[in-house]
Order: structure tokens, then sequence, then C-alpha cells
């Protein structure tokens, strides 16, 4: 017997904290069945698609130095349910568990380490692992924030200090860091005394620390064709361009130029090869706005660092904000108060799929605004 579902409308809501979500009429032939949110939806549609039951299974979650922890988990656990568990079981403050999340990546056999995607807070990782065997990926732990100076709040907890630690080895002997050769000696000598703090506090200061690496793509910058290394952290999409003619380009695109992106899939290759995925952002270069592309499988991943290095300015423009009205004397405070509320109006409001084109002076620059669940 089949039967016909549908959604046959959806509604904007906002949480008792404030954040909005959307909710979706699901109705089993022509009669509401019930409400849920897209989450739910995809949790539902993705142990249909692949016919998993829901079931006690082992689980492993891999740490930055190679070891992993086993999990008994049920089939239908989410990543945030997983992540929880894991860091707890390290001994991980729960306040901090916001500042990392689960991860696919790949341990090629040249020594390489890519990582494919950040996983969706509602995935299903053992289901997502199943749909992905032929890629080989591993399920692993990484820290999730794009501003390097974000360490020192994870410092005085043993367990996130670890975690840092580890991974900042890992990119190093991964070659994701560039340290000059007396910085690669300063780090070994710290690293064989165990000094994880000063370790950390070295590395803080060498180029491409906190970025996630990409693996090679080809961009039409500054013409079609080019290949270039990626790098993005820290406010940048650090570009290494090699141009038909050899020669080699850095080229540091700025978060605070950029307008807007998106990502498409492409298809299939001419010769049968795998999808293409493409990411294209709208760039301020030297006040004319273009279109820059990027060919790369992990255009999704690129995507998430993007919104999460906005998400992090934004919070870091508010927080600066408060700090100075609480600092401002009350004659200003007056003055300044339309204009601090429009400037909040501008970050706080939900459009889905929709930009903001405001421009009260030159640096202004607006962003799309991309939620999680929509990557």
């Amino acid at each position: 017997m089949k039967l016909h579902f549908s959604i046959t409308a959806a509604e904007e809501l906002r949480e008792r904290r404030g954040g909005p979500y959307v909710l979706y009429s699901v109705c089993l032939e022509g009669f509401l069945l019930g409400k849920a949110r897209y989450s739910q939806l995809r949790r539902w549609d993705a142990q249909d698609t692949f016919k998993i039951q829901t079931q006690t299974a082992f689980l492993d979650v891999y740490l930055a130095d190679g070891s992993n922890i086993r999990l008994d988990i049920q089939t239908s656990d989410t990543a945030e349910r997983i992540l929880e568990v894991t860091l707890c079981r390290m001994g991980l403050s729960r306040e901090l568990i916001k500042y990392f999340s689960l991860f696919f990546f790949q341990d090629h056999d040249d020594g390489a380490l890519s990582v494919v995607k950040k996983v969706a807070e509602f995935e299903l990782p053992y289901v997502s692992l199943q749909s992905m065997k032929e890629l080989c990926c591993k399920l692993g732990i990484r820290k999730w924030y794009m501003d390097p100076s974000l360490d020192t709040l994870l410092m005085d907890c043993r367990a996130s200090l670890n975690l840092l630690y580890m991974q900042a080895i890992q990119e190093v002997k991964r070659n994701w860091l560039k340290p000059t050769e007396r910085q690669m000696q300063e780090l070994e000598f710290l690293q064989k005394n165990a000094n994880k703090a000063k370790f950390l506090e070295l590395i803080r200061e060498m180029q491409f620390y906190g970025y996630i690496r990409l693996d090679p793509c080809i961009c039409d910058y500054p013409e079609e064709g080019c290949s270039a290394d990626i790098y993005v952290g820290n406010n940048e999409i650090n570009c290494c361009i090699k141009l038909p003619t050899n020669q080699i380009k850095d080229v540091s695109f700025k978060i605070n130029r950029l307008r807007s992106w998106q990502v498409a899939f492409l298809g299939a290759t001419k010769d049968g090869g795998d999808d293409t995925l493409e990411l294209r952002f709208e760039y301020n270069d030297s006040g004319t706005w273009q279109w820059i592309v990027l060919y790369t499988k992990q255009a999704f991943l690129l995507s998430s660092c993007l919104k999460k290095m906005i998400s992090e300015q934004m919070m870091k423009a508010a927080k600066e904000g408060q700090e100075m009205e609480i600092k401002m004397p009350e004659s200003m405070k007056n003055s300044k108060k339309s204009i601090i509320q429009q400037k909040q109006v501008l970050h706080s409001g939900f459009m889905s799929r929709k930009r903001f084109l405001v421009r009260p002076n030159e640096d202004d620059c607006v962003f799309e605004k991309i939620r999680e669940e929509d990557l």
C-alpha cells in the first residue's frame, strides 16, 4: 500500500529565547498528520531513505592524535547527542561543548588530512557514515570557531586544553601551518617537555593557526583555470593561487568585503568523475563588486566556515557595543539611541534566503542569512 505525504504550509515562529524557526505542516493523504521542524523532517527522511531501524550499535569517534573513543549508541542518535556524550566522557565542562563539533574527515596515504564536512547537530552520524562508505570517512572531534583568540577561553579546562593541543600537533604534522625554522625548534622543545599551555601560546602567533585547510581546487580568479590552496579562518579566505604561467599569487579575501555567497551543484563531470560543487561569493575588490568562483567538493564546509566567521564578528561587535554603551555618558547615550537600535535591527532579523542591502558607509557590508540546517 502506498501513502501520499505532503508539506502543505510553513510558518515562521520564535523560540522562547528569541531564535527563529520554521514549522512545517505535514499531511497524510490530504489530512493534517502533524507539524515538525526541518531538523525533524531531515531525521525522519534519513532513517527512511537508508532503511535504518533504530537499534544499538558501536560508533568510533576519533581524536586528533589518532586515538578513538568507542560509544554504545542508538542508530537514531543525533550528532548533538553523540558530541555531548563523547566530550562529557572526556571530562569537558558542559558550558564548553559549544566550542567543539563533529566532522567527517579522510586520512590519505600520503599523510594529507581532508576535512570533508561539519556534521549538523540534527544529523545522524551512524546513518551518514553508512551512506559515505566509499569515501572511507571517519567521524572526529575538532574545535569549532574561526577566531584563534577564543583559545584563551578553553585553557583552564584540562580536557579542552588537551583537545586543542592534540589538534595543534596534528596540524603541524600535516603542514597546515607555516612556522619558521626557529618557531619549529621552539615547538619541538615545548612538546618534548609537555608544556601544552606554552605550546598553544606560541603556536597562536604562527601563520594559518586556527584555519581550516581545504584540498587543492580550481578557481576563476584572477583568471579561469587557476589552481589554488585555500586556508579559511581569522576573518579571511586566503588563497595561494597558481596561475597558468606557473607564477604564484597570494590573495586574501577579507570577510568584511564579502556581501553574499551561494553553493551550487554542477553534476558529475563529463568523464564520469565525482560530482562537482562550486561556491561563489560576491566580493568588493577596489570598489567594484564581482563574483569569484571556487570549484571544490568542500563547498559546504567552506560555506559553514564563512557563516561561522560572520557569526563571530557579529557577536564580537554586539559585545563591544554593549561595553561602549556602559561607558558612554548619559547625554551621549540618548543621542546615539536611534543609531544603536538601527544596528540591532540589521543584525537580528531572520529572512530565509534573502539579503539586506543597507550601506550607511563604504565599509559596511551585508551578509546572506544562512542557517546551519540550510547547509
